[in-house]
């Protein structure tokens, strides 16, 4: 910016916002180019002294609501830097003091990207996670890459956010040290022209499929080799046919339509997380259902859970001694159970809420020892839906152990055990659809992949956790209703055709007081139904805003209900919507 623009600029100072020259530098990297003269648009309560930006919202500021949200903004263009299986981190050093407890989790102090996604037109806001009170100059990044969101930012545009929000206090940003890099992601598409067999679709594949000749591409995270052994086991141990690696070299990909949609979907839901009881099972029987998924879980929103691994397998134990139970009544009223880990070993970090695994081996090692547990204790049991290896697996930053490699490790460890028994696989993202983009499928059959449903999220988790209310489904001035979700759908969708897959939605759900949240069932199992997807509702007798079992009144209380639209929705899923 000339200095001419910035005295023309500064002649609105009157206005709420200043715009102000300051530069971007970029980290080392061979293929970006510096990005200078970025102009800021500053809130009134900013300032630079030098090349630090300083926010400073009192505790005691009158104008405390305008300054809600005191954002310093600055446009970048990300699109010469990002590239296929690349992405960028904006870095920079902050301080702050006396930050208060936000309004909402989500808040504080920032460091923000907010763009909108290429073709979805939905807009994201990637940030980093940072502390509140006071502490001392640290190092902060944000991402954008597929691990974070799978889409990319339209045109390449985005806009940078530092500053504080729904609190007060005060923050400084070292703009010298704002850099822009190039990450690789560490994420490579593998088997990509991989067919997946199933034991009980002996059609779900052509009768002479036509085979490359070639051996399959090298795994950059380290599972090609490893992989392909453990297809060669699974064929020579399991009740599949052996008919070699069904890779097809038709360009365009197979032309045969997917089995799973000339199968009758499993219906369901998620067991609670406490103890299941024979009552659960009963009647969900009663009700229809022929699919549920025991959680094995606890301390979902705790940090570091899980790291004390004699503690961990002692509550592996008990935990697998009530499936043992739940198995046996399940076989009784001819249900599929779906085995779902839901905590790891090692928990979550603080802030961000990836895995430990996933950056340290002991607790990998603990991940795959725990699935060697669990398929040696039920290797074979007739009521067994799946092995699911790990619930809503979610990594934004490259990993030693990333989330696809240690899933492929747990899905040998347990094919060595338990041959037959279908392993279930999860996307990245916490099981998002988007997700589909960049998941490659492990080269093993009898596999199942699994996605979850929870868009638009201000729509489904409104009022959970501080998230605003007065969202309604469906929303046509929005361009909200049954099309919306078959779009955030299609990536999955893709797959499945593409690999001849089967795709499970482990959970989807609206909060109970949504505005026409049965309608938002009501569409989500006719799509699923459509595709021929297994499906189980997210969830049984577990919190109150899910349960189909109880309505909240007028003065914000739950009670029991024995009928209500949502219920009722969910029943004549079970009956394949009739």
């Amino acid at each position: 910016m000339t200095d001419d623009t910035t005295k023309n600029h500064a002649a609105g100072a009157a206005r709420a916002f200043r715009i102000l020259p300051c530069a971007l530098l970029v980290a080392a990297t061979a293929a970006a180019e510096p990005l200078t003269n970025l102009a800021w648009r500053l809130p009134p309560c900013a300032r630079f002294e030098g090349s630090i930006l300083i926010v400073d919202v009192p505790r005691d500021d009158p104008g405390r609501k305008v300054e809600k949200h005191a954002h310093c903004e600055a446009d970048l263009d990300l699109g010469d830097i990002m590239g296929d299986g690349s992405g960028v981190a904006v870095s920079v050093r902050l301080r702050a003091r006396d930050v208060t407890k936000p309004d909402a989790s989500w808040n504080g102090v920032k460091m923000m990207l907010r763009y909108v996604e290429e073709g979805t037109g939905e807009t994201k806001w990637p940030g980093a996670k940072l502390p509140i009170g006071t502490f001392d100059w640290t190092n902060a990044a944000v991402r954008v890459n597929m691990l974070v969101s799978p889409v990319n930012p339209a045109g390449g545009k985005a806009t940078l956010i530092l500053g504080l929000q729904g609190c007060t206090g005060h923050a400084e940003f070292d703009l010298s040290t704002l850099a822009l890099a190039r990450e690789d992601c560490g994420i490579r598409r593998v088997n990509p022209d991989w067919i997946v067999r199933y034991p009980d679709d002996p059609n779900d594949r052509p009768a002479k499929p036509a085979m490359t000749g070639a051996a399959l591409p090298q795994n950059d995270v380290g599972g090609s080799a490893a992989n392909d052994g453990a297809l060669r086991a699974n064929e020579m141990n399991s009740s599949l046919p052996p008919a070699g690696r069904p890779v097809i070299a038709a360009e365009g990909g197979p032309s045969l339509h997917c089995a799973a949609e000339r199968r009758t979907p499993l219906r369901g839901t998620m067991l609670p997380a406490r103890a299941t009881t024979a009552d659960d099972i009963a009647t969900l029987h009663k009700w229809g259902a022929t699919l549920a998924r025991f959680q094995i879980m606890r301390n979902w929103f705790m940090d570091n859970d899980c790291q004390d691994l004699e503690e961990y397998a002692q509550w592996i134990d008990s935990r697998l001694d009530n499936l043992a139970d739940v198995l046996g009544w399940a076989e009784t009223n001819g249900m599929k159970i779906c085995v779902d880990l839901h905590s790891p070993p090692g928990g979550k970090r603080p802030g961000d809420r990836q895995m430990h695994m996933f950056f340290e081996e002991k607790y990998a090692e603990a991940f795959v020892e725990t699935w060697k547990r669990i398929a040696t204790r039920f290797r074979g049991h007739p009521a067994i839906y799946g092995y699911d290896l790990v619930n809503e697996p979610h990594q934004k930053e490259p990993a030693p152990i990333n989330y696809w490699e240690i899933q492929r490790r747990a899905a040998e460890a347990v094919r060595a055990i338990d041959p037959d028994t279908p392993i279930i696989v999860e996307s990245n993202l916490a099981a998002a659809p988007s997700a589909f983009r960049y998941l490659s499928p492990l080269a093993m059959d009898n596999v199942i992949y699994q996605i979850h449903l929870y868009k638009p999220h201000d729509y489904t988790h409104q009022g959970v956790r501080g998230n605003p209310v007065g969202a309604v489904w469906p929303d046509p001035a929005r361009g909200r209703d049954r099309e919306f979700l078959r779009r955030a759908l299609q990536p999955a969708r893709d797959f499945q055709l593409w690999h001849h897959a089967r795709i499970y939605v482990g959970e989807f759900s609206a909060a109970s007081y949504a505005p026409g949240a049965e309608n938002y069932l009501r569409d989500c199992i006719a799509i699923f139904e459509e595709y021929g997807w297994d499906w189980t509702y997210h969830a049984f007798r577990e919190a109150d805003v899910w349960n189909v079992e109880k309505e909240r009144n007028s003065s914000g209380k739950y009670a029991p209900s024995a009928d209500n639209p949502r219920k009722r929705a969910l029943l004549d899923g079970f009956r394949g919507g009739k």
